[in-house]
């Protein structure tokens, strides 16, 4: 799925803002944050230069927006698939599942997201990291109900939750349209693999 796919955007406005920003995560995912010229994103978007800074102050401030969406869609989905009555061991798997797979459907935003951080403001890299840490806390709280209900056997439950994200992100990193796996069915084998990494053993 290309960012012009991306209904993550969907709800940015005016349309001008949105074109630019999936111009900017085109450009920054293909070329890097640092070689990416606002000529380059404004061009993508079938703007000109001038018209970018209507909109954004910065290129800084395009990549801190992306990366903003994109984390508040990272904590929607832990939160929407750890809701509800389900077990740990349900509720783990789900999250999983969906936070990667949106990982694979939206590798190009996921890759933007992801990897590029080092490049925002100390400001907006301490709210990118706030949110990062909700997504993190969600996960914590499954694996430790999971430990107290008795259905895993986690020793480290921080590290655990960030050894399961971090497999899930790099799927951003490595995923193709071409690749042999779809998204459905890397979801699926994370799913698992992060409950033998939760020590669940099924029945």
């Amino acid at each position: 799925m290309t960012a012009e796919t991306d209904e993550s955007f969907g709800d940015v406005t005016p349309d001008a803002a949105r074109r630019l920003l999936l111009g900017a995560v085109e450009a920054f995912a293909e070329r890097g944050f640092h070689a990416t010229t606002t000529r380059d994103i404004a061009g993508r978007a079938g703007m000109s230069p001038a018209a970018l800074y209507i909109h954004y102050k910065t290129k800084e401030e395009l990549l801190f927006q992306i990366s903003r969406v994109g984390h508040e869609r990272s904590v929607h989905l832990m939160e929407e698939a750890t809701a509800g009555d389900g077990s740990a061991a349900e509720r783990l798997a789900h999250a999983v599942r969906s936070f990667a797979r949106w990982h694979a459907e939206h590798h190009t935003t996921g890759r933007v997201v992801q990897y590029e951080l080092a490049a925002l403001s100390e400001q907006h890299y301490a709210q990118i990291v706030r949110l990062r840490r909700r997504t993190e806390d969600i996960l914590r709280g499954v694996l430790q109900d999971g430990v107290a209900s008795g259905e895993f056997a986690v020793g480290d439950i921080r590290g655990t939750a960030l050894a399961v994200l971090s497999l899930c992100v790099d799927v951003a990193r490595w995923f193709r349209p071409d690749s042999r796996r779809t998204p459905d069915e890397i979801g699926v084998l994370y799913a698992d693999l992060a409950l033998r990494m939760a020590g669940h053993r099924a029945g």
